[in-house]
């Protein structure tokens, strides 16, 4: 019998979509209308993503433009946007809401690129983490006699390269998203 390393990858591709999603979050200095996925709005009583009750795009390079499909909802959103600490202070006229994105400083960029590699190296452990499950796995089932030696040998052979392609596919991520803060 041959190991099967399909759930492991399906962990892993799971770990890069993840880590992708989490950076998304992190602004350039650009307007880009994901920096606001993660805001909730109450909507009727019920806590709604703010896509699902607004249009959000980026009217030019440094403003988001943020219009509610029901006018009521424009002080909520505004409270949502404001308790979500996105770092960007709203500006309401009654209809949209404007948020003018900031230059990034020097500095600011700095920690964004610390924080960038933070967060890609807590991807890279849980790569490893699913790195040694497998493995762990494998020898169990050698133990048990499903493996034979070679095929055990085998298995970590190829858990090991599927880990460091995963590995460098987060070191290409953060690569990309570090060049894109650091951009001036």
């Amino acid at each position: 019998m041959k190991f099967r390393t399909d759930e492991f990858e399906g962990k892993m591709k799971k770990t890069i979509a993840a880590y992708t999603d989490n950076l998304s979050v992190i602004r350039a200095g650009r307007a880009n209308p994901e920096i606001l996925s993660r805001v909730t709005v109450d909507y009727y009583g019920a806590e709604t993503p703010l896509m699902q009750v607004a249009d959000v795009r980026a009217s030019d390079a440094r403003t988001l433009l943020v219009t509610p499909w029901d006018p009521s909802l424009v002080k909520k959103i505004e409270k949502a946007i404001l308790a979500a600490d996105v770092g960007i202070t709203p500006q309401n006229d009654g209809k949209t809401i404007r948020l003018a994105v900031p230059h990034l400083t020097e500095e600011r960029r700095r920690e964004l690129k610390k924080q960038i590699e933070r967060m890609g190296e807590d991807s890279k452990v849980a790569i490893r983490n699913i790195r040694r499950d497998a493995v762990t796995k494998a020898k169990a089932d050698k133990k048990e006699g499903t493996l034979t030696e070679d095929e055990e040998k085998a298995a970590e052979k190829d858990i090991q390269t599927l880990t460091d392609s995963y590995i460098k596919e987060v070191d290409a991520v953060s690569e990309r998203k570090i060049k894109e803060v650091m951009a001036i």
